[in-house]
């Protein structure tokens, strides 16, 4: 008993620690200090976990976390990529359009310099002299001082343009040594990556290869069920959120709940017998078989009371429903609530992932209603592939 409560007293400290890094940071930039940190640890935890053969949920959650900082920047690198190919497009664009307006003068400027050449250096004063009178002298000085001012129009325009011209090429080229380098820096981080999600795949490889570890690797599966039973605990025992989510009781809810997802269950509600061992597990949820990305919604309205990662379930998001019934959603991607948010029915929670996961990409869902794990069947409105 004195452990359950240390354990419950652990979780509520941490809570708050953990809901600052809940947010999806799809949209911000990678703190770069704390990539490198979450690839460094995820090799010592991979290395101590071949060493001493323990610890696999440990090392498997560093590759989680590694997984998930560089995914993050490969994002973030990628919108820097492509707003570097917009802004070369842009301006090569803009480049195009002066190269065009300065053509149609130089064609202009061409044709004033052949009639000058024309009427050579006394053009315009046989011109002048050649006038009837004085009004048509008039009238033809007027029309020269218009020619001229045409002419100087015409050289102060070329000027212009070919000073915006050069700035564009300019501009072009910096876009171009930008798109360029982010491009690099894409495929680096891409391979980095693509390394750690071969480092996970190796790792539960190998785990399944042997029984020793597998077994291990169940008994800290039950720990990470027991830790997280023991976190619904104590946010039972927390004051409840202000009701304020409008629609019927929870407890009304029976068989009308929509999945979290659109999706068949792959593994059920219950227990689980290992054929080899004859150990006994429960599975308090089920895990549906949905794609990487896949969009993940909350069943009914609550309150997020819990939103970041926990051991054994990667990214884990837990709604509190009210008169003591709780949902838990695990192994997500992204998360994109944060603790404390009021969330309606079927709003968006997060994206179906891998953190946590042993068996690739699923979602796995837990109902609970005070201490008790309630078979998810029995409340969702399940299709035929269900």
């Amino acid at each position: 008993m004195k452990r359950r409560g240390s354990r419950a007293a652990i979780f509520a400290l941490a809570i708050g620690a953990w809901s600052l890094v809940t947010p999806a940071r799809a949209d911000a930039e990678p703190d770069l200090g704390k990539l490198r940190s979450a690839i460094r640890d995820s090799r010592e935890r991979v290395a101590a976990y071949e060493r001493e053969q323990r610890g696999l949920l440990e090392a498997v959650e560093a590759l989680d976390r590694a997984i998930a900082e560089l995914a993050s920047e490969v994002r973030h690198v990628r919108r820097v990529a492509d707003r570097a190919r917009e802004t070369l497009e842009t301006v090569e664009s803009e480049a195009e359009e002066i190269r065009k307006r300065r053509e149609v003068l130089e064609r202009a400027m061409s044709g004033r310099a052949v009639a000058l050449y024309k009427a050579g250096s006394a053009g315009p004063v046989r011109l002048l002299f050649a006038a009837e009178g004085v009004r048509g002298f008039l009238s033809r000085l007027r029309t020269l001082r218009l020619l001229l001012g045409h002419d100087a129009e015409l050289l102060e325009r070329h000027r212009v343009e070919s000073a915006a011209l050069l700035d564009a090429e300019t501009r072009a080229r910096a876009a171009l040594q930008h798109r360029d380098e982010a491009l690099a820096q894409l495929r680096t981080r891409s391979d980095q990556l693509a390394r750690e999600r071969e480092a996970k795949r190796s790792v539960v490889a190998r785990l399944h290869l042997d029984r020793t570890r597998e077994r291990a690797a169940l008994v800290e599966l039950e720990a990470a069920a027991q830790a997280l039973e023991e976190a619904l605990a104590t946010l039972r025992q927390a004051p409840p959120p202000p009701r304020s989510i409008g629609g019927p009781p929870f407890e009304s809810l029976r068989q009308k709940l929509a999945p979290p997802v659109d999706a068949r269950i792959v593994k059920s509600f219950g227990l689980v017998v290992d054929a080899e061992f004859q150990t006994e597990t429960f599975r308090n949820g089920v895990e549906f078989d949905a794609p990487l990305g896949t969009e993940v919604q909350a069943v009914a309205g609550g309150h997020v009371r819990f939103a970041g990662w926990f051991r054994g379930y990667g990214k884990l998001v837990i709604l509190d429903h009210g008169d003591g019934y709780f949902s838990v959603l695990g192994h997500l991607a992204e998360i994109r609530v944060t603790l404390g948010d009021e969330v309606r029915p079927r709003a968006v929670i997060g994206t179906v992932g891998d953190t946590g996961s042993l068996s690739g990409p699923n979602l796995y869902f837990e109902i609970r209603h005070g201490g008790e794990p309630q078979d998810p069947r029995h409340w969702l409105r399940l299709s035929k592939k269900g």
